[in-house]
């Protein structure tokens, strides 16, 4: 523990240390190559000039040649994979693909997906919205939102682990650890092995994301409520409108544009929803998503390359659009904000 405490301090002065002395020194190296200093007027402004052209990209670079090396690259060489067969050494055109859309686990994947994307971004959207609408009228409302958020500071691994012993079923006579079956039981009914039940278990899976990223949505969309003009709530109060048409007239149109990235953003989430699913079924009982599918492709049963590469790239490309559009959507808000 003592070496591992040591370690990561080690790593934060390094790394800390290390971009201070980068910075310094190619911004000493540029005004050594470009002095301005003791040169006659126009040199020294052209000097100035050019170095207030190179030294933005002397900061920039080192993250642009790590961007290009741990994403960039990654992405090429995965479209590139994707063609390539199981080893990722011979060409077989479109066979991954065509294999894929023919597969029956890839086209479950696609339907859990799918699921995943009509409920979770919907439900967790809405429930944040009206809790931040509810928090914000009552005393005691941060606290609320406190407890609200805290799920968003656990892993998804360890939130899955806390679900576990929500659904926990146990056989026979024993007696029911389960959050849930304990309560069954309770009221008289038989116990279930919930995340077995085919279809309705995407939903148990489904409800830990929710628990989850309700928070999110919660704080942002408080915020953007608190910067709706009191004026419009008093004059829509002063003209005879009751609680509910306030909410939905008034105050959902004006903050429209932030509900909207709230749900795309939840979105991109979902298509890439990994963790959950791997620790909770492992796929199994027809859970199967995407990204779990790629994960087995490429690294489980001897790894195919070929078709985990494939899986990829098709959730990149389901992703892309929304991302181009949340980004658009961000742009023309911070514009039209000036």
């Amino acid at each position: 523990m003592t070496g591992q405490i040591i370690s990561a301090i080690l790593t934060i002065v390094l790394g800390v240390g290390g971009c201070v002395f980068y910075f310094w020194g190619a911004n000493q190296l540029l005004e050594l190559a470009l002095p301005a200093r003791g040169k006659s007027g126009a040199t020294a402004v052209n000097n100035l000039r050019r170095q207030s052209y190179i030294r933005p990209w002397l900061f920039l670079g080192p993250a642009l040649i790590i961007l290009a090396i741990y994403l960039i690259y990654p992405v090429v060489d995965t479209v590139r994979l994707s063609f390539m067969d199981r080893g990722g050494q011979n060409f077989v055109g479109t066979d991954n693909y065509e294999w894929a859309f023919g597969d029956r686990e890839f086209r479950q994947s696609i339907l859990n997906n799918f699921l995943w994307l009509l409920v979770v971004p919907a439900a967790c959207t809405f429930l944040g919205l009206i809790i931040a609408v509810l928090t914000d009228k009552i005393w005691w409302g941060n606290i609320a939102k406190m407890f609200i958020f805290m799920p968003l500071a656990i892993s998804f691994v360890g939130a899955s682990v806390i679900w576990k012993f929500i659904y926990e079923y146990r056989g026979g006579e024993q007696d029911q650890i389960g959050v849930l079956n304990a309560l069954v039981t309770w009221l008289g009914g038989d116990p279930q092995v919930w995340i077995s039940i085919p279809f309705w278990n995407n939903f148990f899976l489904m409800v830990i994301l929710i628990w989850i990223q309700t928070g999110f949505a919660m704080v942002i969309l408080s915020a953007a409520l608190r910067g709706i003009p009191e004026e419009t709530i008093e004059a829509a109060t002063i003209d005879g409108a009751n609680g509910f048409q306030i909410f939905w007239k008034i105050m959902v149109p004006q903050i429209w544009g932030t509900i909207a990235v709230v749900w795309t953003t939840i979105t991109i989430l979902v298509l890439k929803v990994f963790d959950i699913v791997l620790t909770m079924t492992n796929g199994q009982w027809n859970t199967m998503v995407l990204a779990n599918l790629m994960f087995d492709w490429m690294f489980r049963g001897g790894g195919d390359f070929g078709r985990g590469a494939t899986i990829a790239v098709i959730i990149m490309i389901a992703v892309i659009p929304i991302m181009i559009w949340n980004i658009r959507n961000a742009t023309r808000d911070g514009a039209g904000g000036h």
